[in-house]
């Protein structure tokens, strides 16, 4: 089970008080309207799903309810880092996943 520091509540809480709510900083098309139906299923359907470090949206349903940003290595699901809606998204750089740090190669 993955523990998980809600930045609102400022405390680390058991995974079941959370909600994973898919891939962080979509960027929507200025005008919608205008886009293609094979781009608005690329925008709206398709997600990226790499092997190492993902930035995901998660909720809080079982505490503050709201929404803040994660950043997750998917090979040892360890949740590095989280922040809240609305701020940038960190330095991919900066971040050093677990399975980086021991070495092995991607």
């Amino acid at each position: 089970m993955l523990v998980i520091k809600c930045p609102y509540c400022e405390e680390e809480r058991a995974e079941l008080e959370f909600r994973a709510a898919g891939e962080a900083h979509i960027a929507r098309p200025a005008d919608i309207a205008s886009i293609t139906d094979e781009e608005f299923a690329d925008y709206f359907f398709l997600r990226d799903n790499p092997k190492g470090l993902i930035f995901e949206r998660w909720r809080h349903i079982h505490g503050c309810g709201r929404f803040f940003n994660a950043a997750r290595d998917t090979i040892s699901d360890k949740i590095l880092l989280t922040y809240k809606a609305g701020e940038p998204m960190p330095d991919p750089a900066t971040l050093v996943a677990p399975s980086a740090s021991k070495g092995e190669k991607a």
